[in-house]
């Protein structure tokens, strides 16, 4: 038998003050670029980390495969409607005037790879003279036409909060059913290492600090962010900076499910180590409290990993590691190498995984 609410008037009126309270103002701007113009503004400046256009660190990797850029490239030439891009501004103290893709990273990076001719068009249905083309084997008069088609850009004022910009980004997204990236390592690395992954992902302790909801254990965060510790705890000094995370992640995994001298006993101490430590002395440090939702969610996977692999790498240094002071994760040296548009850098990865190393063992 099911049990209903009865919609009654005193229901009614509490469900519209509840609408009006948790409603926010976002102020925003519908704006239309050239393509040329939205490749500059993502590729001028990129080494350097100050594009215009940037993509924050909870945004995915580049997902689609060739077939699927080639048909976006196809719908373009067609003239088809194109979903609006979003981004928000993020101007702040630095003044740089950047503004962070909220939606729209595939898109952005596909159209940068056509016009810089790093992308081969193939399968297509509709214009099947393309297949095989790059951008410059078109007609000239194609490319200009091809660069001043315009796109809708819908830009958040600096009013929208990281939480407004994260909340908006997984609204967009959570139509999709498509496989993430842990989900497809279940299926085609199979291992001892990804059965260790497993086991350590549904420890506890480690969910309840990292305050994983149940929507983020469904997509297999936790075995993700377990992953992420392991592959950069041993291999952080060789991560290869630009390129793609996933497949830094999916080398690591398959490098240690074939190794013959893996050590099931040391990664696990070593992943208790650092749980029985961060609920110890910093038991805020792995989730953030989020106030539109009013609960706790994991915090980023930049201050994630500095966090966890700069701990064991101190407890290397120190096992008997007596933490005096946590305030080296307040100020704004840490801030700033772990904010949500912070270089993912070879440099810069290890320098904030052994800031966090070396003030551990400075306030001990």
């Amino acid at each position: 038998m099911t049990f209903q609410l009865e919609i009654t008037d005193e229901r009614k009126e509490n469900a519209e003050a509840e609408i009006r309270e948790k409603t926010k103002r976002v102020d925003y701007n519908t704006l239309e670029y050239p393509i040329e113009v939205i490749v500059e503004k993502y590729l001028t400046g990129i080494d350097e980390e100050e594009n215009e256009l940037f993509i924050p660190d909870y945004q995915r990797e580049m997902s689609w495969d060739e077939d699927r850029q080639s048909k976006f490239i196809e719908s373009v030439m067609l003239g088809l409607p194109i979903p609006s891009i979003f981004v928000a501004d993020i101007s702040g103290s630095d003044d740089l005037a950047r503004l962070e893709i909220i939606d729209g990273t595939q898109r952005i990076r596909t159209l940068a790879k056509f016009i810089n001719n790093e992308l081969k068009l193939k399968n297509l249905k509709k214009l099947k003279n393309l297949n095989g083309f790059t951008f410059r084997d078109l007609p000239l008069p194609r490319q200009r036409r091809f660069n001043r088609t315009t796109m809708r850009m819908i830009q958040l004022t600096e009013a929208a909060d990281e939480e407004i910009r994260r909340d908006l980004f997984e609204r967009i997204n959570s139509g999709s059913v498509e496989l993430n990236e842990m989900e497809k390592r279940r299926g085609s690395q199979p291992g001892k290492f990804l059965d260790l992954i497993e086991e350590l992902s549904t420890e506890q302790k480690f969910r309840d600090l990292c305050s994983f909801t149940e929507i983020e254990i469904n997509k297999r965060d936790p075995q993700e962010f377990v992953l992420r510790f392991f592959a950069f705890l041993n291999n952080y000094k060789n991560y290869p900076g630009k390129s793609n995370i996933h497949k830094f992640l999916d080398d690591y995994l398959k490098q240690e499910n074939e190794s013959k001298a893996l050590d099931i006993n040391a990664y696990k101490d070593e992943f208790y180590s650092m749980l029985n430590f961060v609920g110890k002395y910093l038991p805020d440090a792995l989730h953030t409290y989020v106030k539109s939702k009013d609960r706790y969610e994991p915090t980023t996977r930049i201050k994630f990993e500095s966090i966890t692999v700069g701990v064991v790498l101190a407890l290397r240094e120190n096992h008997t590691l007596i933490l005096k002071s946590t305030n080296f994760l307040d100020c704004e040296e840490f801030k700033k190498l772990t904010k949500s548009d912070a270089s993912s850098s070879q440099n810069k990865v290890i320098s904030r995984i052994e800031y966090v190393r070396d003030q551990l063992l400075v306030n001990s």
